[in-house]
């Protein structure tokens, strides 16, 4: 029996390299009770208080395989590499913003739907109907790096990334199944004595080794934070629009890279989806940005969420230049943008910043808004 479960295992993992997955690991479908108590713990320490689904219920039922697939054996991890070369382009006349790598192309949930269905199908035909699955990326309430490190993928970074032997620009998944399969090795290495994630990290959201404070992290401000991003917190996110890729950007395994094999989905001349125009951005339609991000995770921030995000970044960069444009924002964007845009034109201090900020005080109605311009023009004064 024992050498029937290696062959099959062996099958598997081949059938799902076939698919065009770069990382596949197996463990077994025992509870990850050491991840649950970590991740309920940073629950009470509100690390993960902006996510309101992020619930002690959604981590208890995830800890348990069982609870999702009752007679669940196995758990096939599987991982793609998104690493790519970013489009060279010339240099632009106006200030652009950065998006972060994964969100280049077409939204991984996408690409995992139609290569999971696709590979779902061939494992029953290798295995037999009567092989049951249930399957997941970020979107379900199991811990996919929980998975992925047991299953021998890699290893917990500092930086709470999965750091694989191909680097840590990995999006993961997984498949719960009743199929008995061999457990892949788990990990030995680790980051050792290096801090250079934590140290990197502009807004210090990495408060310790593997424990990242969510309401501090740039990626969660850009994207999930649906409200102001806190005001002492603006002038440390640069000009990251959608998320953020510093910690991974410095880490050492990232060091040589190979380029993912079936993430590379998007023009290398589609700068705009890369480093796209900031103002093109804060004058842009909610039908526009939906045709220009189409099938691409940047939707998940909303019009209104990335015309915030390009206020702060302009008030980072501080061009004269797109005064005007920021002026146009603080009279006929929703408060969300009035408020980030008055920020920004205290930054860039000009005449014409000051002078639109003292007339919109005048009449903003927003309570809210009007206290961002009033701390805009104090700013300015002293």
């Amino acid at each position: 029996m024992t050498d029937q479960i290696h062959i099959r295992t062996r099958k598997i993992e081949d059938l799902a390299k076939s698919h065009g997955f770069d990382m596949v690991g197996f463990t077994s479908a025992d509870p990850f009770d050491k991840s649950k108590d970590f991740i309920i713990e940073r629950v009470d320490e509100g690390l993960l208080s902006g996510l309101s689904w992020f619930t002690k219920e959604r981590v208890d039922r995830g800890s348990n395989p069982r609870n999702i697939l009752n007679d669940a054996e196995s758990i096939i991890s599987l991982g793609l590499s998104y690493y790519t070369n970013k489009p060279t382009s010339p240099k632009k006349d106006t200030p652009s913003g950065k998006i972060a790598m994964y969100a280049w192309g077409e939204d991984y949930h996408r690409i995992f739907k139609r290569k999971i269905k696709e590979f779902i199908k061939d494992l029953k035909e290798l295995t037999g109907e009567e092989t049951k699955t249930h399957w997941y990326t970020d979107t379900g309430p199991m811990s996919d790096r929980a998975v992925a490190q047991r299953a021998g993928i890699g290893w917990f970074g500092k930086n709470t990334n999965i750091l694989t032997d191909k680097g840590s620009w990995v999006v993961l998944a997984q498949i719960i199944t009743n199929l008995k399969l061999e457990e892949s090795s788990i990990s030995k290495k680790n980051c050792g004595s290096c801090t250079m994630c934590i140290d990197a990290c502009p807004t210090n959201a990495i408060i310790g080794p593997g424990v990242l404070d969510n309401n501090k992290c740039i990626s969660y401000l850009t994207i999930e934070h649906k409200g102001p991003i806190p005001r002492e917190l603006r002038s440390q996110i640069g000009n990251w629009i959608f998320g953020c890729d510093i910690c991974q950007d410095v880490c050492p395994v990232n060091r040589k890279q190979s380029l993912g094999k079936a993430y590379n989905n998007f023009s290398q001349e589609d700068t705009e989806r890369v480093s796209p125009n900031l103002i093109s951005l804060l004058t842009m339609s909610e039908s526009t940005f939906r045709k220009q991000f189409a099938k691409s995770p940047v939707l998940r921030a909303k019009i209104d969420g990335m015309k915030r995000n390009v206020c702060v970044a302009l008030g980072n960069i501080k061009d004269p230049s797109t005064v005007e444009h920021l002026s146009k924002a603080l009279v006929s964007e929703t408060p969300l943008v009035r408020g980030h845009a008055a920020w920004a034109l205290g930054q860039i201090k000009t005449e014409s910043a000051v002078k639109a900020l003292k007339l919109r005080s005048e009449i903003e109605k927003d309570v809210w808004v009007l206290e961002e311009i009033m701390v805009a023009l104090d700013k300015e004064n002293h």
